[in-house]
């Protein structure tokens, strides 16, 4: 099968912070793949093996719309059971977000209610969330684990996510986070629960194929710096690259620990400093900054910016969609809460969920419109890219493909 785009303007980031841009250009796709980028109703062509226009089935004008890459949600939390909305009273009454976690709440009521879910149930939810964020322009999106914190409610969780795989035309990686939090059996001795998840917890669950990467939460509420080195040495033996919650509410050294490792990348970095910046660009991880939860804590730590501008660090954004701290599923507004909250360009944004999501789950077959990429792509109406994360509540998303494949939202 295989579909023309024309009358569209095409607009992507291969370098930070700057658009390309490629006005009245027509594009031909085949097998899910882009075949052929060239000028509108011409034969010039951008990376052709020759100088005409590849034969094609289907012809589908895009009006003078703007085209992007499809957008990658590169860090989510969104099957789980239950409910924290009680929380966002305390919160707006002044329980801090580490205090809510130490009387019994935060995560571990989440872990509670998703252990007392079926797969069914957790299946059920998780569309409906996930239709949102398709219906926003995601085509890729990152599920984590880390709400179950024990073998079967893990192993049920990412079951899950494989079976979304290809709803509503995302795709699906998948990150173990059994070390989001210690199980509420082992509250009292922390190492025995990391004993548990290198030992029966991660190998089980890598040998049966659910696992694409392993995160850790290296925080004081979590693990420490100790504790998150056994699990990423755990994960390097099964042959899985690592990631990190790291400096979101404290710097334990947790950057570094990723930089160490090689990490896919560093997320929150909200106390990140200098040397922590420059290990992790040094690396090659990728900086992933959630304003979404950044605003729903009403943090006053801001990532460094300016820092991760100066070592040139690739960076994601991401919805972080979770019940507790970042009730988020729309891309385009964690772009608009970038710009506004953290300084960040409509430019930087747009590379921050297409280049920089998918570079942020070790893809390099997405987030860019060239020659032989997946042809996830996002049909935008709008008169300008800058629109895409200006508006909020209103979606100009006019349609979208995944693969190739026209997907209706």
């Amino acid at each position: 099968m295989s579909l023309r785009l024309t009358g569209c303007h095409l607009v992507d980031c291969v370098e930070p912070g700057t658009y390309r841009i490629r006005r009245d250009t027509d594009l031909v796709i085949r097998d899910g793949r882009i075949e052929w980028i060239g000028a509108a109703g011409g034969s010039v062509s951008y990376g052709a093996t020759s100088g005409g226009i590849p034969q094609y089935d289907e012809l589908v004008d895009c009006g003078g719309a703007w085209v992007t890459p499809g957008l990658v949600d590169c860090h989510s939390h969104i099957i789980y059971g239950g409910s924290r909305v009680t929380e966002f009273g305390q919160r707006l009454n002044g329980v801090s977000y580490a205090d809510i976690s130490k009387q019994g709440g935060g995560i571990l009521s989440t872990v509670g209610a998703t252990r007392d879910s079926t797969l069914a149930e957790l299946l059920e939810s998780a569309r409906d969330r996930l239709a949102q964020m398709a219906t926003w322009g995601s085509t890729t999106v990152e599920i984590k684990s880390g709400y179950g914190l024990d073998l079967e409610s893990e192993r049920k969780m990412l079951r899950v996510a494989r079976q979304l795989d290809g709803f509503k035309g995302v795709s699906i990686k998948t990150t173990l986070l059994a070390a989001h939090t210690v199980a509420p059996e082992f509250r009292e001795e922390p190492d025995r629960y990391v004993d548990e998840i290198v030992d029966v917890i991660l190998p089980e669950l890598a040998t049966e194929g659910l696992v694409d990467a392993v995160d850790v939460f290296c925080e004081g509420i979590a693990f420490s710096v100790a504790q998150a080195r056994r699990v990423y040495e755990a994960a390097q033996k099964q042959g899985l690259r690592v990631k990190g919650h790291v400096d979101q509410l404290s710097n334990l050294g947790g950057s570094a620990l990723v930089a160490e490792f090689g990490g896919l990348s560093a997320d929150h970095l909200e106390y990140s400093g200098p040397q922590d910046i420059r290990a992790l660009a040094e690396a090659g991880v990728v900086a992933v900054l959630l304003p979404g939860a950044f605003y729903f804590l009403s943090e006053e730590q801001m990532p460094p910016i300016e820092l991760i501008r100066q070592e040139k660090m690739m960076v994601a954004l991401a919805t972080d969609a979770n019940p507790g701290t970042s009730p988020v599923y729309a891309l385009p507004i964690v772009m608009n809460m970038a710009s506004v909250l953290f300084g960040m360009t409509p430019a930087e944004t747009l590379g921050a969920v297409t280049l920089g999501g998918a570079r942020a789950l070790g893809l390099r077959d997405r987030g860019l419109l060239d020659r032989g990429m997946r042809a996830d792509l996002c049909v935008w109406n709008v008169n300008h890219p800058a629109e895409i994360g200006y508006y909020v509540g209103f979606n100009p998303l006019a349609m979208k493909l995944s693969s190739g494949e026209l997907i209706k939202c």
